[in-house]
């Protein structure tokens, strides 16, 4: 039977509905790793401090070394019998080296190491999805390059807009991502704070060095109060909100891509790896992986949720319902890593129908504020230009009669300020050709900022 940490008071074994019902093994070994990483410091540590012998504390970090390695190579033997990962990684170390593993355990509590070992694991996390974010924003940015003079109509209300470069629409994903991962780098500030120390909430009287601990696991600060320490999991909070927003872009980005490839628009064609087809219809081919990341939003929303209310009552410190903070963490951090890997290869997969997007916007209701702003370079108010502009839509285009094709006299009949130049901007090149302070419509300015972006990500590479 799998010894507990715990029980020499106890009078009579747990049951076991308790057991089933309390073990958290099955997905706090996600910890493993970290685990072992944060007991050898602190064994390293009661060595140093001279709270265990020095050859006790050598025998205990080349038996946690040999786990650690095992834990690497796929080969440590998870006991689901074990109540959590800290007791069947002692047990294990037990077996290694006998009954000098019991002095790990000193001047420590599994509270303050539950939290070492989630405080290691949300690092880490942010790292990798940092690195993910920025090999997605390079994706697009290659997609932008590849594609920097092609012209598509933006929707409002989903409804036709005006014309804008698709390589000034796509970086407004990269803009998005870039604040996903600048809310990520400001939580790992908070979340690199190194709790071991504060024991089971008030600290231990044992000479330990905090400091030590804190530099051989790459922390850059330590708790100053154990109470807080313990009991907080406002980083496990801030971490789910950062990825639920992210979702949330990730979501937008994939309701594009399923709207640009549906017949109606036909801008995109997704790559046959990325879709699925019916076991009904043999024609489909449907966008099923967007879809699957568009209806992730709400199982990443639903994560954040569930810690915020498992907090919400809880009084200081310790609580067992901090054990359930683990499973949304997990299934969000792997989901989210999940869905950035599969658009950064999706990016690279989509190939542009250029003809359809070149008949779309043949459409002169694209250029409707081309008229109004001609007219206000005129010498017009601009409510004056928007219902001269406004009437002569109503007169043409409400009724399938391009402005093109109306003389310049007829024109004037609207405003005496109309020129032939009004004709050259009813067509998408030339309304992409000015200068404007967003990169819109200005291919100039738009490679600009793709060059800008692309050194800048390459940097943080």
């Amino acid at each position: 039977m799998t010894k507990k940490l715990w029980g020499t008071r106890f009078t009579k074994k747990t049951s076991a509905l308790t057991d089933k019902f309390t073990s958290s093994i099955s997905y706090d070994k996600k910890l493993a790793k970290y685990d072992v990483l944060g007991s050898i410091a602190h064994a390293r540590m009661l060595g140093k401090a001279k709270i265990i012998a020095a050859s006790e504390a050598k025998l205990i970090v080349k038996g946690l070394n040999a786990i650690l390695k095992e834990i690497k190579n796929a080969k440590f033997k998870f006991d689901y019998n074990a109540e959590d990962i800290h007791t069947n990684i002692n047990n294990a170390l037990k077996k290694k080296i006998g009954v000098v593993a019991d002095k790990l355990h000193t001047a420590r509590s599994r509270n303050d190491q539950v939290v070492l070992d989630i405080r290691m694991y949300c690092k880490d996390a942010i790292d990798d999805l940092i690195k993910s974010i920025v090999s997605l924003q390079k994706s697009i940015i290659e997609f932008a390059k590849n594609n920097s003079r092609i012209i598509i109509p933006a929707y409002t209300h989903l409804q036709i807009a005006q014309c804008v470069l698709l390589s000034h629409h796509l970086l407004a994903y990269v803009e998005m991502l870039e604040r996903d991962k600048d809310r990520l780098s400001d939580t790992k500030k908070r979340t690199d704070y190194m709790p071991l120390g504060s024991g089971a909430l008030s600290g231990t009287g044992l000479p330990i060095d905090r400091e030590y601990v804190k530099n051989e696991l790459g922390f850059s600060k330590i708790t100053e109060n154990s109470i807080d320490a313990i009991s907080d999991r406002d980083f496990i909070v801030e971490l789910l909100s950062d990825l639920a927003i992210l979702s949330v872009h990730l979501s937008r980005i994939a309701e594009d891509l399923i709207l640009w490839s549906t017949k109606e628009f036909n801008f995109i064609d997704i790559d046959f790896s990325f879709c699925t087809g019916s076991s009904i219809m043999p024609h489909k081919k449907n966008p099923d992986v967007l879809e699957l990341i568009r209806g992730s939003v709400g199982k990443a929303v639903g994560d954040l949720s569930s810690v915020l209310i498992l907090m919400k009552g809880l009084p200081l410190s310790y609580n067992r319902d901090l054990q359930l903070d683990k499973p949304p963490l997990f299934n969000s951090t792997e989901a989210l890593m999940d869905i950035l890997e599969i658009f950064i290869e999706l990016f690279k997969n989509i190939k542009l129908n250029k003809d359809v997007i070149a008949k779309k916007i043949e459409d002169e209701s694209l250029f409707s504020v081309d008229i109004v702003e001609y007219l206000v370079e005129k010498g017009l108010s601009y409510r004056q230009a928007h219902d001269i502009t406004g009437r002569i839509i109503k007169d043409t285009l409400d009724k399938g009669i391009k402005i093109s094709d109306l003389e310049l006299k007829n024109l004037k009949k609207y405003s005496g300020k109309f020129d032939l130049k009004v004709k050259s901007i009813l067509n998408a090149w030339a309304s992409v050709s000015r200068k404007t302070s967003y990169g819109g419509t200005d291919p100039k300015l738009v490679k600009k900022q793709i060059i800008r972006w692309k050194e800048k990500l390459d940097a943080r590479i």
